[in-house]
């Protein structure tokens, strides 16, 4: 009859202490560098285009009002303009960020 897997698992780990081998590298002796920061921000804001444009998209199909309407209740706010840039800057920099990122991976 064959082993279990955790009776492999312990062969395993035994044979490994033995031959004093080490164990693989951790994520905590990379440095950090331009290139693995720039990718995981690619990933991060593709991520977050995919659902914010999932949750617009669903708002539009499930809210009962227009467009127009919500527009006027954010204008009725009277937000200040820094909070207005802000948000503006928030919605505009993981589009333009990811869509420049990917044309310089193309290139």
């Amino acid at each position: 009859m064959g082993t279990t897997a955790k009776e492999e698992m312990a062969r395993f780990w035994e044979k490994n202490t033995k031959s004093n081998r080490p164990l693989s590298p951790h994520v905590t002796i990379y440095k950090w560098s331009l290139p693995m920061t720039m990718s995981i921000m690619h990933r991060g804001t593709g991520v977050a285009l995919s659902l914010g444009v999932s949750f617009f998209g669903l708002a539009a199909l499930l809210l009962p009002e227009q467009f127009p309407h919500y527009l006027a209740v954010v204008k009725s706010l009277s937000l200040g303009p820094t909070l207005i840039y802000s948000a503006k800057f928030a919605l505009a920099f993981p589009f333009s960020y990811h869509t420049w990122n990917g044309i310089r991976h193309l290139v």
